[in-house]
């Protein structure tokens, strides 16, 4: 417990899955949490589980993350309410599942804007309120699909590679700051995303099938990897790129 004490918490993506275990989890080891995600219901659903074990310790916020305007302004709201932001997780994203041949300009660029795009504004937003605040710790939520070739995910692979890449640079320009940049790059993870993708029994087993530890990951496992990245425990990582898979892209 207090892993986080004295941390304030932007998690986008918050109102299910791992954006939601990690609120949570946040809260738990004393971090204020400003708790974001477009599905407003559920992310007040989730800041009130929250607040009646943990009261006081986290706000709800309608956000779209591909709108850099919402970010300003969620960050402002942030901030007025707990007076800083020095840990920022880029957890909000959506799957894309096309062909080459059915991929069209308009589904490329909402997976871009809402994977890539979206985390390149909200490091832009909070990292004035970082430097200010003398400190911060950014975890960019990836995929293993930018680790490992993954057909049929074309504009999903494309936009994880691009957060590959914007967290190097990141970590690199903003390191005099002391502000930490890393990535974490699940691979099958027990959230509603995989439910809606593999929707039979069959198709998930298929997938446990091909994992070295024989079982989905859980948004908790997630979670823990995210707090340690958020957490003074990984003081000196930087620029990394964690993979959470159960082994399988060692195979």
């Amino acid at each position: 417990m207090g892993r986080l004490t004295g941390k304030v918490a932007l998690i986008t993506g918050a109102g299910n899955g791992q954006g939601s275990s990690e609120a949570y989890l946040f809260a738990k080891e004393g971090a204020k949490v400003i708790a974001t995600d477009i599905q407003f219901d559920n992310v007040s659903d989730v800041v009130e589980r929250i607040n009646n074990e943990f009261p006081g310790s986290a706000i709800a916020l309608k956000h779209d993350v591909s709108s850099e305007e919402d970010w300003k302004k969620v960050a402002e709201e942030g901030v007025n309410k707990f007076g800083l932001i020095n840990v920022l997780i880029n957890n909000a994203g959506i799957l894309s599942m096309q062909s080459f041949t059915d991929v069209t300009y308009d589904i490329w660029k909402r997976a871009l804007d809402i994977n890539a795009w979206s985390q390149f504004a909200g490091i832009k937003t909070v990292v004035p309120y970082m430097k200010k605040a003398g400190s911060g710790s950014i975890v960019n939520i990836g995929s293993l699909a930018s680790i490992i070739a993954a057909g049929g995910f074309n504009p999903y692979t494309a936009s994880k590679g691009a957060i590959e890449a914007l967290t190097r640079a990141a970590a690199l320009e903003l390191g005099p700051d002391n502000i930490r940049v890393n990535s974490v790059h699940p691979g099958g993870i027990d959230t509603q995303m995989t439910r809606d993708t593999f929707t039979t029994e069959e198709a998930r087993q298929a997938v446990t099938n091909m994992v070295p530890l024989k079982r989905l990951g859980q948004p908790e496992d997630v979670a823990n990897l995210v707090l340690f990245l958020a957490s003074d425990d990984s003081s000196y990582i930087t620029g990394t790129e964690q993979i959470i898979d159960g082994g399988v892209w060692i195979q």
